[in-house]
């Protein structure tokens, strides 16, 4: 054994101990950064071919490693935009320059083009949905845009659905021909109106007057105008009728017969077709009462609320209840995630060693579904690490000690040929 090779490899131990201790000091710095997965070294022997069966010393390799595949623990937060992944999948996330990279790292917070970013500065990407559900591109990033809250603004929604539920009294007189609400006459008349706020194409508020008054034996005519053209609040109106219905109950039950309309459609003016169910309405021996009354549509507002479904839906909440899908997050993964390049930024990227990107949309095929209000911890444990620092610093103390006793030697040596 040469003292040269002593020397040799106690510098390679000590080599492979500071690498050691590296990932240690990183692991220490990090252990409170979302997302952060370990890293730690793993060694392997270096052997040297015997010559003249002498035995040569060799040394040690030291590869580092993260535990990227490895689930952090999940801690709820108080934002909605905070997000981790509980299983298989990354966030696909890009810089300024638009690249894409893979993070685990979904605390996100709004920039000042209201995109969401996350600590490192990387933009949370996904599909916009105003055309509809989307088909990701699995082995690409088409189609991925910046998730933008600002387009979570204003928005109207025309009124297009709607129940009405109530009694008319079956007691009550037959109307003449010439005084039904449906003869737009001043001397209407009928047992019960009600009044119901629409909104048309651009938000603008329409308010339907609908007059219900008895044409015979257990038949009835619901009439619907446009309160815009009232006279004085009433009859006669400016334009003909929205809509006309005859309704016809069965003189048992009081309910609607299954041949009688089951809602009143009108086509709301500057607005869309608005379907109004009626299934429940009965005729019963009481005065006339209003039960349910619901409309959809909304004049423009904001958003109030964000919501994050565990699909990666985004839904924009407004102040009618109203809830509107704007994005999708979708998820990427690779057949090896501990053999991807980590970047700085807490992201990652794909490698030869750890296969293609495959994207996917969450709690889909082997892609995790999406947690808001949560972060992912980083996967460091404290005590472990302090752990490894000492017994890092024990190998490195002692490989220095071959190395101080085969200089030494080394001395020894030279100074024989003095």
């Amino acid at each position: 054994m040469s003292l040269y090779g002593v020397l040799r490899t106690s510098t390679s131990g000590m080599a492979a101990q500071a690498g050691r201790l590296a990932t240690v000091a990183d692991n220490i710095a990090n252990v409170s950064t979302n997302g952060y997965k370990r890293a730690y070294s793993d060694f392997a022997s270096l052997l040297i071919a015997e010559a003249g069966g002498q035995y040569t010393s060799g040394g040690v390799l030291n590869q580092t490693r993260h535990t990227i595949s490895e689930q952090g623990s999940l801690r709820n937060t108080q934002s909605v935009t905070d997000l981790a992944v509980r299983g298989d999948g990354f966030f696909i996330v890009a810089d300024a320059t638009g690249q894409p990279f893979l993070t685990r790292a979904g605390s996100f917070v709004k920039n000042e083009n209201d995109e969401l970013v996350n600590a490192g500065g990387f933009r949370l990407m996904g599909y916009p949905l105003q055309a509809g559900q989307v088909n990701p591109t699995v082995n690409g990033y088409a189609g991925l845009i910046p998730v933008t809250i600002s387009s979570l603004a204003l928005q109207a929604t025309a009124s297009t659905t709607g129940t009405f539920t109530a009694n008319l009294p079956s007691n009550d007189a037959v109307v003449a021909a010439a005084n039904l609400p449906s003869a737009n006459a001043a001397t209407a008349q009928y047992s019960g109106k009600a009044s119901l706020i629409t909104y048309d194409n651009l938000g603008n508020k329409v308010v339907l007057d609908t007059y219900y008054a008895k044409t015979g034996a257990n038949t009835w005519q619901a009439v619907t105008y446009n309160q815009a053209n009232a006279t004085n609040g009433g009859f006669p109106y400016t334009a003909a009728a929205l809509s006309t219905v005859n309704l016809t109950f069965d003189a048992n039950t009081g309910k609607l017969t299954p041949a009688s309309p089951q809602a009143i459609t009108v086509n709301v003016p500057g607005g869309q077709t608005l379907n109004i169910n009626i299934s429940n309405m009965s005729q019963l021996a009481t005065s006339y009462q209003v039960l349910t009354a619901t409309i959809d549509g909304n004049a423009p507002s904001a958003a109030e609320l964000v919501e994050i479904s565990k699909d990666g839906t985004i839904f924009a909440v407004y102040g009618n209840g109203t809830r509107t899908a704007v994005f999708r997050i979708p998820l990427a993964t690779v057949n090896s995630p501990d053999n991807l390049e980590q970047l700085t930024g807490n992201v990652f990227q794909a490698t030869q060693s750890s296969g293609d990107v495959v994207v996917g949309l969450p709690e889909s095929a082997n892609f995790g579904s999406v947690l808001s209000g949560t972060v992912e911890e980083s996967t460091v444990d404290l005590a472990t690490e302090l752990t490894i620092m000492i017994d890092s610093q024990r190998s490195y103390s002692a490989n220095s000690k071959v190395f101080q006793t085969g200089s030494e030697l080394m001395d020894v040596l030279i100074s024989l040929k003095r």
